[in-house]
């Protein structure tokens, strides 16, 4: 049996969330990057986070977007390519807050500061150090950063 998603508050982690809540509390918690986020609330956006940008990257390559050509040279992009890749910026644009105040909140359940998420920026070791960090599991002490 699964907790309806009004069951657990905003404010605290929903563990073993289904896909649906997943994404609601990720969108009501637009900007939040206070409390903690579960493995579940994570990865789930994380696949919907994949799964959008693998249909802008379908739509852009077959309405002619990537402009190489066989013999090396550059096309321009077609118009409905510059669409798609308009509207796929407007997503990027629209997500990329709370992506990071997502972040946040799963470093924070594995009692670690928000802080560790320019650890990104190190070359080669920092996007893997992130990815072992958001697939630890929860520890208690990262109550210490609910409100």
């Amino acid at each position: 049996m699964t907790v309806p998603a009004t069951a657990v508050p905003l404010d605290a982690p929903y563990y073993n969330a289904p896909i649906g809540a997943a994404f609601t509390r990720f969108f009501t918690k637009y900007g939040t990057f206070s409390g903690r986020a579960s493995r579940s609330e994570y990865w789930w956006w994380y696949l919907i986070s994949v799964i959008v940008n693998t249909v802008f990257n379908i739509l852009a390559f077959t309405l002619g977007g990537y402009g190489m050509q066989l013999d090396g040279t550059y096309a321009t992009p077609s118009a409905g390519a510059v669409v798609i890749f308009v509207l796929w910026g407007l997503w990027a644009l629209a997500v990329i807050v709370p992506s990071l105040a997502l972040l946040a909140r799963r470093l924070h359940d594995t009692d670690r500061s928000a802080g560790w998420i320019f650890i990104g920026f190190v070359p080669f070791v920092g996007g893997i150090i992130l990815l072992v960090f958001t697939l630890l599991a929860p520890v208690p002490a990262g109550a210490r950063f609910d409100r």
